[in-house]
């Protein structure tokens, strides 16, 4: 195995999941920088997250609730 390889799977499916959950989130309407806060966090549900702002909850309030 070559150096490049161990490179490239180091990413983990955990890592893939954050990525996910953040665009999902991103795309729901929050920032960036929240979402990726969000997405990093198990214990938030994501469906729930993503239909408090889409409901009209604004995305900084939505993670005080969510918190």
């Amino acid at each position: 195995m070559e150096a490049a390889d161990i490179e490239i799977s180091a990413e983990t499916e955990a890592d893939r999941v954050v990525c996910w959950r953040a665009s999902e989130l991103i795309r729901a309407g929050y920032p960036d920088l929240l979402a990726v806060e969000l997405a990093e966090r198990p214990d938030v549900d994501l469906h729930v997250a993503r239909e408090l702002v889409e409901h009209g909850c604004p995305p900084e309030l939505a993670v005080r609730i969510l918190a």
